[in-house]
């Protein structure tokens, strides 16, 4: 069903765990399985570049092999680039996954959205802040 360079890398997954001094976070259930996706990054608020991103996913081989190879993608991406990482690009790593688990690209994708408008949500809480001391 999977091919051994997916199941290299579910062995080997890339930035698994949380990060300290994330400033962007999301987490997303999969409505169609349930699988839960939470993605984790470290955003240079002057470049908005992702100097990190990781992951922690509870889920099946698909949706872990596509958290992994989505937080290379985002790393050391500009936030707009980030956004710019579609369901093929997360293929083009993979080389095939099963049709019926293509739906979890999509899910994994949708949780860095939601982390970077986590990021832009608390950015500009800050600026209000900083606005209102001075």
């Amino acid at each position: 069903m999977y091919t051994q360079k997916i199941l290299e890398i579910f062995k080997n997954p890339k930035n698994v765990g949380g990060l300290h001094g994330a400033n962007g976070t999301a987490k997303l259930v999969d409505k169609t399985c349930g699988d839960v996706f939470k993605i984790y990054l470290k955003i240079n608020n002057e470049t908005k570049v992702i100097e990190e991103a990781k992951f922690k996913t509870m889920g099946c081989v698909a949706s872990i092999v596509s958290s992994s190879v989505l937080t290379e993608l985002a790393t050391l991406k500009d936030v707009e680039s980030a956004k710019l990482i579609t369901e093929q690009d997360i293929l083009d790593v993979l080389g095939e996954l099963p049709n019926e688990k293509l739906f979890l690209l999509t899910s994994a994708i949708q949780t860095l959205h939601l982390a970077i408008a986590d990021y832009y949500k608390k950015l500009e809480k800050e600026q209000k802040l900083l606005e209102a001391k001075n």
